[in-house]
């Protein structure tokens, strides 16, 4: 196996980072010429890598902008030369291989990078490669925590960047004419919005002896800015979404595109000044720690946003088997899906059930009109890349940073929470409003549907406010929650502050 690697030193790469900034529009003057195309560099090649190296050729291309894949990173050299072979065969490129990504930031034959990596690389990547002169299209949560998110907002307006958020369902067009809709009034003003992620997922193990860690995997890097230590789950790829070191559960995995739906209908572009979160990691005992159970509250003072997430099936029956599937989830709110995002107005309400389609219903529960269309979120990356402005992307970062945090808030008051919470305690911090109390009766019937007490099964997180200014919280909870709108960092891999 053919792998270029680099060694870089921490002070060569700040020198060439910084060398790079220095000229931020250097590696997009070849993207204004009339004769170049797009060099694109992909860093992560398992499944969402695969679906960027498709996006970054094909979907493109059918716009009209034409594209070359340069360059190709992963940590797990396994995946290089069957990704770099398949793209050679299909495409006729010739891309470069590389396990260490830095390698990349060096590469001035690269104009874009396109990030499918694990959450906790996304916000460190994407700052390094704006910092090195590339424009960026990063996977969401764009971040795996809020401080780090801002970094990456603050380092792309710094060196004029072009940065997409992979949150694809704002480029749907039939979801854009939802928005509208209810921006325009058709339903009356917004009582509240409810988001749901009910999405079956199973144990993901628990093993009494260290995972063996491939010997593809170059395993410092792959941890990066995280803490580097044992796991204990049966594999290493994918199921580190249900920890928190390396992810954000399904609240910032599937959740964070319903969780940007549902901020998007609302109109804010900033976070809530309130929080809280009940929930926790029910029926299994594995080696996760993120909740597969819970209810995000944002107290909005436009309305409230809710969110619930739910990995287990619907039916006792399904439970107790052990396996199931995403058939296994039951019918979802209203007409939203088990997936999607209802929200509630005056005169009806709006369901999302798809990333491209929903239905406008009055309040007897009677369809009003339908919407339905697609779109090229990865066209509409590369047009921006074109123009030098941010502004024409339908997913900027800093839309991207807003939707993430609200993911994070929601589990920072999650994880401050204590087991065991008794079902009065639960029932009284909901009853902020009827909105909040409808939820918290749909999980009480959930749980008891699943044989599952409510009472002393669930942690109940405090109520966190927060100034959106600042994005600090404030209060009773700010010495405890502060903290954790970042993370100790491991050396080399501190993202810069970029303010």
């Amino acid at each position: 196996m053919s792998i270029k690697r680099t060694s870089l030193s921490r002070r060569r790469f700040v020198q060439s980072s910084l060398a790079a900034a220095s000229l931020p529009m250097l590696a997009s003057s070849r993207v204004l010429g009339a004769n170049g195309d797009l060099r694109v560099a992909v860093i992560g090649l398992r499944g969402r890598g695969q679906t960027h190296i498709s996006w970054c050729k094909d979907e493109a291309e059918a716009a009209g902008i034409k594209t070359r894949i340069v360059a190709l990173a992963d940590a797990d050299s396994g995946f290089l030369d069957s990704r770099a072979s398949g793209i050679e065969k299909k495409y006729k490129d010739s891309p470069a291989k590389y396990q260490d990504f830095r390698k990349i930031l060096d590469d001035k034959d690269v104009d874009t990078v396109s990030i499918a990596t694990p959450n906790h690389w996304h916000a460190l990547m994407a700052v390094w490669a704006i910092q090195a002169g590339k424009d960026v299209y990063v996977e969401k949560p764009v971040c795996h925590n809020v401080w780090e998110g801002r970094q990456i907002v603050n380092a792309a307006r710094k060196h004029g960047k072009i940065v997409q958020t992979g949150t694809q369902i704002r480029s749907q067009y039939g979801v854009q004419a939802m928005v509208k809709y209810v921006h325009d009034g058709e339903l009356g003003p917004i009582k509240f919005v409810v988001a749901t992620c009910y999405k079956a997922r199973n144990s993901i193990g628990k093993r009494g002896t260290p995972l063996e860690i491939p010997s593809t995997v170059d395993y410092d890097l792959w941890c990066g800015p995280a803490e580097k230590r044992d796991l204990f789950r049966n594999s290493l790829h994918y199921d580190w979404h249900w920890d928190y070191n390396t992810g954000n559960g399904d609240l910032g995995n599937q959740g964070i595109h319903q969780m940007d739906v549902g901020r998007w209908m609302l109109g804010v572009n900033e976070l809530s000044p309130s929080v809280f979160s009940v929930g926790a990691r029910l029926g299994y005992d594995d080696a996760g720690d993120t909740a597969n159970t819970q209810i995000v509250y944002h107290g909005y003072e436009k309305a409230p946003l809710i969110f619930e997430v739910r990995g287990l099936p619907d039916k006792y029956e399904k439970f107790k088997t052990g396996k199931w599937g995403n058939a296994d989830m039951g019918t979802g709110y209203r007409n939203g899906g088990t997936i999607g995002v209802v929200v509630v107005c005056e005169g009806g309400y709006m369901a999302v059930n798809s990333y491209s389609s929903g239905k406008a219903f009055d309040n007897n529960g009677q369809k009003i009109k339908a919407f339905s269309g697609g779109g090229d979120h990865y066209a509409n990356f590369y047009k921006a890349v074109q123009s030098r402005k941010h502004t024409d992307l339908n997913a900027d970062i800093e839309q991207g940073f807003y939707s993430s945090a609200l993911c994070h808030t929601g589990n920072i008051s999650y994880r401050l929470g204590q087991a065991g919470a008794p079902a009065g305690e639960i029932e009284e911090r909901f009853k902020v409003s009827d909105a909040g109390q409808e939820s918290i009766e749909r999980l009480k019937a959930y749980l008891g549907e699943l044989q599952i007490p409510f009472s002393g099964s669930l942690a109940l997180g405090p109520k966190l406010t927060m100034d959106p200014k600042t994005e600090r919280f404030t209060g009773e909870w700010a010495d405890k929650a502060n903290p954790m709108l970042t993370r100790p960092y491991r050396k080399p891999f501190v993202v810069p502050d970029m303010a």
